[in-house]
């Protein structure tokens, strides 16, 4: 628990291992997200004008160097209406998104623990009428000639909640900012997960756990694979911060000593809730 709050609250990024999942069901998945890129989605990508700019050593600035395609899953799905999925492709990825969303709830949950909230308050706050959103990017980083031109994927926080990424075991890319650092995330050996987190985590931890800029990078060696999870809020969830989180406004320091001197020894968030009922009192403002 203490692990997975530091992870959250100063990285805003993590790996888990051993979180219960059929590892036969996993490289399964990879397999055929690589089989169907080789079959349907890779020469059309090398014919595409952002191949066709970067062979012309042009530096297509606003584009990303990656074939990708997005699977919906809850509340309803749109897998069956994406065309030459091979054989046994849908039923695979119905039974590896079941395990997926039983593990982002699952670190939903804890996170809220060590927040001090109650356990279902990210999943409640994500649900609106039909549940939380969930939904796949599957992406393929091809091999590319001159990876100083281009991104694999530009510089950006995830908009939504909790990421699970299953990601290649050979091919490096994947980078997240840190103290104005660059940190190169290895490739995921014996089916590790990758976990980050969305700007709507940030927002409902009232900035406690932070969403963290990250981006791929191109290689020339290899094609990279990108299985991204995303356990988000439905489209009508309202979020808001966690008003238990929310701290305490417009107090005098000397207010705040004399309650400390009385609680030192004591969660400093009950001090927190205390200062903000007696802001509240006083409509916040003090003489």
């Amino acid at each position: 628990m203490e692990i997975l709050h530091d992870a959250c609250e100063n990285w805003g990024f993590f790996q888990i291992r051993n979180y219960g999942i059929d590892s036969k069901l996993m490289e399964k998945v990879k397999q055929l997200v690589d089989q169907h890129y080789e079959e349907n989605l890779k020469e059309s990508f090398y014919q595409s004008g952002t191949a066709k700019k970067l062979n012309n050593k042009e530096n297509p600035s606003d584009v990303d160097w990656e074939s990708s395609f997005f699977i919906r899953h809850r509340p309803t799905s749109n897998i069956h209406q994406i065309p030459n999925l091979p054989q046994g492709f849908s039923k695979t990825v119905d039974e590896y998104i079941a395990e997926m969303i039983k593990l982002a709830e699952k670190l939903a949950n804890l996170m809220c623990e060590n927040l001090g909230l109650d356990e279902s308050f990210i999943k409640d706050a994500f649900s609106g009428k039909e549940g939380p959103a969930v939904g796949t990017k599957v992406a393929k980083y091809p091999k590319c000639p001159e990876p100083e031109l281009v991104r694999g994927l530009r510089e950006h926080t995830d908009a939504g909640g909790i990421i699970l990424l299953l990601q290649d075991d050979q091919v490096p890319g994947l980078e997240f900012l840190k103290n104005g650092e660059w940190f190169q995330i290895p490739p995921s050996r014996n089916n590790t997960i990758f976990v980050n987190i969305g700007d709507q985590v940030e927002v409902l931890s009232n900035g406690r756990y932070k969403s963290t800029l990250h981006r791929v990078m191109a290689d020339k060696n290899g094609s990279r694979l990108s299985i991204a999870t995303f356990y988000n809020p439905a489209g009508d969830a309202v979020i808001t911060p966690a008003s238990k989180l929310l701290y305490p406004l417009s107090y005098t320091f000397g207010d705040y000593l004399q309650l400390y001197s009385a609680t030192k020894f004591t969660d400093k968030g009950t001090r927190f809730e205390t200062m903000k009922e007696l802001a509240k009192g006083s409509n916040g403002f003090h003489a």
